[in-house]
């Protein structure tokens, strides 16, 4: 009978935590959103940013890979962005049909800003936790990632 109650409230613990976790992930998208509201960028385009400026130069495929979207998505994205002078597209030497994607100049303070937004999030977010529970968390949701993908 005790085994029956333990795994009936496993099963609402999971349960509790995958509800909670789909809740977090709302109300952070919509703080994020909120507050980048008035810098006129999208979450998707600020995430699409910050890719390019970690890895200048990277292939559409490669961008929309890390994104995970989908190419066609990934490259109308970048064409906004691109029309909006904060990207891009430069031919690569190493394949003529393939064309590599960059930030601008123009974006580099969007970006500056956004990474400050962020980091107050974070700030906000992770307050009174010590690194060690910081780096178990992070196991945690790895365990989680590599469970779900």
């Amino acid at each position: 009978m005790s085994e029956e109650v333990t795994a009936e409230r496993v099963g609402e613990l999971e349960r509790d935590i995958s509800i909670r976790l789909s809740v977090l992930a709302r109300l952070l998208r919509n703080s994020f959103d909120r507050q980048v509201s008035n810098h006129n960028v999208t979450r998707s385009q600020w995430a699409m940013i910050v890719v390019v400026a970690r890895k200048p130069g990277a292939t559409q495929r490669v961008i929309a890979e890390m994104l995970e979207m989908s190419e066609a998505s990934a490259g109308r994205l970048i064409d906004r962005l691109c029309a909006d002078g904060l990207l891009e597209r430069q031919e690569r030497f190493d394949d003529r049909r393939a064309r590599a994607v960059y930030l601008t100049k123009a974006a580099e303070p969007l970006l500056a800003k956004l990474a400050d937004i962020a980091r107050e999030g974070e700030m906000r977010v992770f307050r009174g936790f010590a690194q060690e529970e910081l780096e178990a968390l992070q196991g945690y949701l790895d365990r989680i990632y590599k469970n779900v993908g």
